[in-house]
Formats: structure tokens, C-alpha cells, sequence
């Protein structure tokens, strides 16, 4: 007869700590395109449980340590599964942690009770006490990771703080949930022994609470400096259209005064000085004929701004555009999107050392019900994405991304996206916005727009 409120068995708690890094390893990997090896899963579950199992009678002096080399464990496990070494997998391995042992006293606490009431005990009961207790709290616990994520799509990134911050209440809620096990030296022996391990019940799911707080709190932060920063780049990409609007004035300026040096050219008799004046002549013309006449002059403006930065760069910008597809997008939207997909196609273009291939071209089309705007640049060596979006070259992580992300979140305010492809050696970005009626209403006046 196995006594009752025996201690949980070292494979039940091998394989509570294996499915808790399942758990928080589909998420982790998912947002890379990966998958998690078979053979490496398969491989780190039979080493938990031998290594568990192995241990399960050492002296009370060295339980400690043998817990931590399991921790070390779950941590190697996740960091070979997703690849990312660092704080983000301490921090995953925490929560992880904190699960394992909520789930693994859990089910052991409904097979005791199961025992006590009905008197159904041994390893066939044990075995089916187990995978239903186990279905049930991993399951809630995917389903709640995969609920947040659908409803804040925002990728964290883990410092030191926030490491530090998850294993220490990972460390707190086991010496809290373990202490009597500890101090009695056969919990098992002890008329406390059931509430000892309600407790520990108790106290892990207490830790599991403050831990996904902890996770929330640090999703609505990132949350909101990722709109803040998105914010800034808006306001950003408005200023340089101001500025850039400032610029084609005075160039309007200059292309008049050429009128009045013409004429003073023509009485000009130093062959030598006519020579020089006509050369500067032809560069301011050169700026002129960098504007844009697309039908939208705010488009105008930002495309003209960007194309005299262009040319003093050696890229070549082309454009073909119809601008008035955009009347209905507000000014701050149209700078965002076309400044921030300029911008870093133009920052690409800088890295490619052949200055003859150093080419963006940007369309504005209609196809469908859809307004088509894309952006391609040669872009000879492939990007890292995370999540979709594509990794700046800048240094300062915290500003991965945003500008890319400011295009997303303003095609979404018009029910529209935003995606980035690399292919075949040239960086695409797409953004499809609906038609709306207004639009929809002109557009059906001139059969040769329609697709």
C-alpha cells in the first residue's frame, strides 16, 4: 500500500517542468518562423527524467543543488530549442519554473485526495490523475499566453530588470512552497503532511499569479513605449515634410531668378565666367527638376525632399505615382508612410557600395478595391526579421523597427496593412489601403483606372 500524502514522484515532476518549457517555447519560436526539434525535445525530456529520477533519494544537503542543476536543465533546453541566450531565456525559465511546480503539486494533491476519498490508489490512478490535471493547467496556461499576445502584438524585449525581477519571485515562491519539506525531515511521515502540500499548492499558484501580473505589467510598458516611440517618428516624418516644403519655395525662388541670369549671361563677354554661371545654372535646374508634379502636393513636397537628398547621394529614385489616389489619407499619414518608407530604403541604398546600383523606385497604383503603394529598393544582402518586421542596422536595439512599425500603424487606422518581403535581391514594401466610397465613387467615372 502506498502511504497516504507520500512525496511527488521525481518523473511527474520531470515531466511538469518539460511541458511548462514547451509551454513558453512555442511562442518564443513561433515569432522567429522556427520550430522546436523533435529529437531535442524528446532528448531533453528523457535527460529531466533521469537526471530526477537519479537524484531522488540524495541527503537534504545537496536537494538544493540537484534543484538547481533541473533549473539549469529547463534553462539549456530553452535556450537550444529557441536559439536566444541571454536574459529573455532566464526570464522565460523562471515563469516556467513557477508553472512546473504549481501543475506537478496539483496533481499530486488531486491523486492524494483521490486516494483519502475514494481509495483508488496506485501508479495506474497516479497515470490518470496526471495527464488530466496536466491538460488542464498547460492548457490554460498556452491558451492565456496565446490571449495576450492577440490582444497586446507587441514583441518584448528582456533586460537584466526584467530577468532578475521573474527569478526572484521564481526563488521566493519555492523556498516559500518548500520551506516545510525542508524543516520536517519525512513530510511524508507527519500528520501535517496534507496541509504541507496544500499549501505549497497554494503558494505556487499564488506565485504563478504574481508572475503573469509581473508579465501583463511589463507587456502594457513595452506597449506604450512602442507607441510613444511610433508617435515621435510621426511627428518626426511631419517636421521634415515642413522642412522639405520651406526647401521647394526657395528653389520656386531660385527657378525665377534664373529668368534675370539668363538675360545678364547673354551680355556676359568672359568666356571662362559664362562657362562657370552656366554650370551653376544647370544644378539649380537639376533641383528643380527634382520635384514631383503626382497630383497631391503634400506627396509632392515629401517625394521632392527625398529625391535632392538622393541625388546628392548617387541613388536613383524613380517614381510612378498618381497622387491623387491619396485624398483621402491625411497629411501627417502620407508623410509617415512615404517618409519612413523612403528613409529606410534610402539608409539600404547607402550600404551598397556600387553606387550605379543604388536604385529605389516607388508605385502608386489602384488594383482591385485597393490602393497599392510599394516601395522596392536594391537590397543585395537579406534582413533579419522578427515578427514580420525587418531589423534596422542601427545599434540602439530599443529603435528596431519602429519606423516600419509607424507604417503599420497607419495603414491600420484606414483598415489597410503594411508588409516586407526581401526577394531576389531587392527589399519590397507593400501597403494596401481599401478603397473608400468618396474614392470608389471618382474612380468609377474613369474606366481606364479600373482593374
Amino acid at each position: 500500500m502506498v502511504p497516504i500524502w507520500t512525496e511527488i514522484p521525481r518523473l511527474h515532476t520531470a515531466l511538469a517542468e518539460w511541458l511548462a518549457c514547451l509551454v513558453y517555447l512555442f511562442p518564443m519560436v513561433r515569432q522567429m518562423g522556427k520550430k522546436i526539434p523533435v529529437s531535442l525535445s524528446a532528448g531533453a525530456l528523457v535527460v529531466q527524467m533521469v537526471f530526477l529520477q537519479l537524484t531522488d533519494h540524495v541527503p537534504l544537503w545537496l536537494w538544493m543543488p540537484c534543484m538547481a542543476v533541473a533549473v539549469g536543465l529547463m534553462y539549456l533546453f530553452l535556450w537550444l530549442a529557441s536559439g536566444q541566450f541571454g536574459w529573455a531565456t532566464i526570464y522565460h525559465c523562471a515563469r516556467a519554473f513557477v508553472l512546473a511546480e504549481f501543475a506537478a503539486a496539483l496533481e499530486w494533491q488531486a491523486y492524494q485526495s483521490l486516494v483519502l476519498v475514494a481509495g483508488f490508489e496506485g501508479y495506474l490512478w497516479q497515470w490518470v490523475t496526471m495527464p488530466v490535471v496536466y491538460v488542464v493547467v498547460y492548457g490554460c496556461a498556452f491558451w492565456l499566453e496565446r490571449l495576450e499576445k492577440s490582444n497586446q502584438p507587441v514583441h518584448l524585449r528582456f533586460g537584466a530588470r526584467d530577468a532578475v525581477g521573474a527569478a526572484t519571485i521564481a526563488l521566493a515562491v519555492f523556498f516559500m512552497s518548500n520551506l516545510n519539506y525542508a524543516l520536517l525531515s519525512r513530510p511524508s511521515s507527519s500528520p501535517l503532511a496534507g496541509d504541507i502540500l496544500q499549501t505549497r499548492t497554494l503558494v505556487d499558484l499564488g506565485g504563478l499569479a504574481v508572475l503573469y501580473a509581473y508579465h501583463i505589467q511589463r507587456r502594457e510598458l513595452q506597449l506604450r513605449y512602442e507607441l510613444h516611440s511610433i508617435q515621435n517618428v510621426l511627428q518626426n516624418q511631419y517636421h521634415q515634410y515642413q522642412q522639405s516644403k520651406e526647401t521647394i519655395a526657395l528653389i520656386e525662388h531660385k527657378y525665377h531668378d534664373l529668368k534675370h541670369q539668363i538675360a545678364a549671361l547673354r551680355t556676359e563677354s568672359d568666356a571662362s565666367r559664362r562657362e562657370a554661371w552656366l554650370d551653376e545654372m544647370e544644378q539649380e535646374i537639376k533641383a528643380y527638376e527634382a520635384q514631383n508634379k503626382t497630383g497631391n502636393p503634400v506627396l509632392d513636397t515629401v517625394l521632392t525632399g527625398k529625391m535632392l537628398y538622393c541625388q546628392k547621394q548617387n541613388i536613383q529614385l524613380t517614381c510612378v505615382a498618381d497622387g491623387s489616389l491619396l485624398e483621402f489619407l491625411d497629411v501627417r499619414d502620407i508623410c509617415t508612410i512615404f517618409g519612413n518608407a523612403l528613409d529606410n530604403a534610402i539608409e539600404c541604398e547607402l550600404g551598397v557600395e556600387d553606387k550605379s546600383q543604388r536604385l529605389i523606385h516607388v508605385n502608386v497604383s489602384v488594383k482591385k478595391r485597393f490602393v497599392v503603394l510599394r516601395f522596392e529598393n536594391y537590397c543585395p544582402q537579406a534582413p533579419v526579421f522578427e515578427q514580420g518586421v525587418p531589423l534596422s542596422t542601427k545599434q540602439d536595439a530599443r529603435y528596431h523597427g519602429f519606423g516600419f512599425k509607424s507604417i503599420q500603424f497607419t495603414a491600420q487606422k484606414y483598415g489597410g496593412t503594411a508588409t516586407a518581403v526581401h526577394q531576389d535581391s531587392w527589399f519590397i514594401v507593400k501597403v494596401l489601403l481599401p478603397i473608400p466610397a468618396s474614392l470608389a465613387c471618382k474612380l468609377a467615372k474613369q474606366p481606364s483606372n479600373k482593374e
